[in-house]
């Protein structure tokens, strides 16, 4: 498609002014070194951004920096490059994204350039890669290297000594890894200033989220979502600038509610709700709005997706808790989403048919992406039978546009909604 005839993208105020945090950020670390900044490097879910606040660092994040060379049409090349250096094409894409942005001299997706960081924070909440990855971007930097190793919930629930061992690493490890990288001595109530600014944004997250139980739903769950969970997943939550976005975007949501409007979209607005979905997995990001359209032009609204889940369930109640900051980022940690066990996870997807009111289950397995295409099926099929509602697969991929087929996403979808009507029709006789 010629995108120099592509219609003026739409957007609200909320979405612009995520823009302008995103873009601030990328200048933050892209001038640290003039202001004797210490950078850090850490990824989404489990992210303990209000505790790296608390040594000025300046916040880097792996993955939205691939995601956003996706958007851009950026990562394609890198991809290519990180496996002339002999990366396997069966790597997640994030990676290669990420390690040809490296080869390619570091220039992140806003042109500024990026600095190495001085200090590697893995939060390990349930994905095997992120070890790897760091591990590579250690090995290029020799930088310090921090892991906070998170249990996983197969039981499925946290116990007191899962949350006990995560806090014994962050006193004994984590934070004085962070003081001596950064030279800033801990501040405990610094730590709960931040956490009060984040519930305040972590409540209108999730009343923007449940807004779609309203039919019409005011928001996309997933596309839309994906522009809403930015400022909270990534360095900004905590700021008071998160606080204002979630204020500025839950006014309009309210707005929308009260007018009985549908989501808008980069096309403009959706006219009608035909169809109410609940999405599992990742998007495609290399043809975002191209993906999104194909659902637009259905009339199909994502009431919910797991995928706004990755960086924390807040809408099941968790809640930052300034009154226990460590135990609070302890009890985060354990909690997102990719370190939930199948039963959790199908229960929530049961849930979100339920009380969302979906015509079914859609999942987006991504080629790339071990931690959220594994048991994929089992999902699918254990969702059908509870629900009885029908459920489908499509294939794409993270960031790498080889692996993004428009024609066979697009059929796929097509007889996908034909199914459901075909289904609501049995359902009326």
């Amino acid at each position: 498609m010629n995108t120099a005839v592509k219609k003026q993208v739409q957007k609200e105020d909320a979405m612009w002014l995520q823009k302008e945090l995103i873009n601030r950020n990328y200048h933050e670390l892209a001038t640290a070194r003039e202001h004797n900044r210490k950078v850090s490097a850490t990824f989404v879910p489990g992210n303990l951004n209000e505790l790296l606040m608390c040594f000025d660092f300046a916040r880097s994040l792996p993955e939205t920096n691939a995601l956003q060379n996706g958007m851009r049409k950026k990562s394609g090349k890198m991809i290519m490059d990180a496996e002339r250096d002999g990366h396997s094409e069966d790597v997640c894409t994030y990676v290669k994204a990420d390690l040809g942005m490296m080869l390619q001299g570091q220039v992140g997706p806003t042109g500024d350039p990026l600095p190495h960081p001085d200090i590697l924070l893995l939060s390990y909440t349930g994905c095997f890669t992120f070890m790897k990855w760091f591990e590579l971007v250690r090995q290029k930097y020799n930088c310090e290297t921090v892991m906070l190793h998170v249990p996983y919930q197969g039981d499925g629930k946290v116990s007191p000594a899962m949350r006990d061992y995560v806090v014994k690493q962050l006193k004994e490890k984590v934070i004085p890894s962070l003081e001596k990288v950064s030279g800033v001595k801990f501040d405990i109530d610094r730590l709960r200033q931040y956490m009060r600014e984040s519930v305040k944004a972590e409540e209108n997250l999730v009343r923007v989220l449940q807004s779609a139980k309203q039919r019409p739903s005011p928001i996309d769950g997933y596309f839309g979502a994906v522009y809403y969970i930015g400022p909270m997943f990534t360095a900004f939550r905590g700021m008071p600038e998160a606080t204002r976005y979630y204020d500025t975007l839950w006014a309009e949501v309210e707005q929308r509610m009260r007018e009985k409007k549908g989501p808008v979209t980069p096309e403009g607005e959706i006219a009608e709700e035909k169809y109410r979905l609940v999405v599992e997995g990742p998007p495609n990001w290399t043809s975002f709005r191209d993906f999104w359209k194909m659902f637009a032009d259905e009339g199909a609204v994502v009431v919910a997706s797991t995928y706004a889940k990755v960086g924390g369930v807040y809408d099941f109640g968790f809640r930052h808790d300034p009154e226990r900051p460590l135990e609070s980022l302890a009890e985060y940690c354990l909690g997102c989403y990719t370190n939930l066990n199948f039963p959790q996870r199908i229960d929530m997807i049961c849930r979100y048919m339920d009380e969302y009111q979906a015509d079914g289950l859609l999942i987006n397995s991504i080629k790339s992406c071990n931690s959220f295409s594994a048991g994929q099926l089992l999902i699918l099929r254990e969702v059908e039978k509870r629900t009885g509602k029908p459920a489908a697969f499509i294939e794409t991929d993270l960031v790498d546009p080889r692996y993004f087929s428009a024609a066979n996403v697009k059929n796929r979808l097509e007889s996908y909604f034909q199914m459901i009507k075909q289904k609501r029709t049995a359902g009326a006789h």
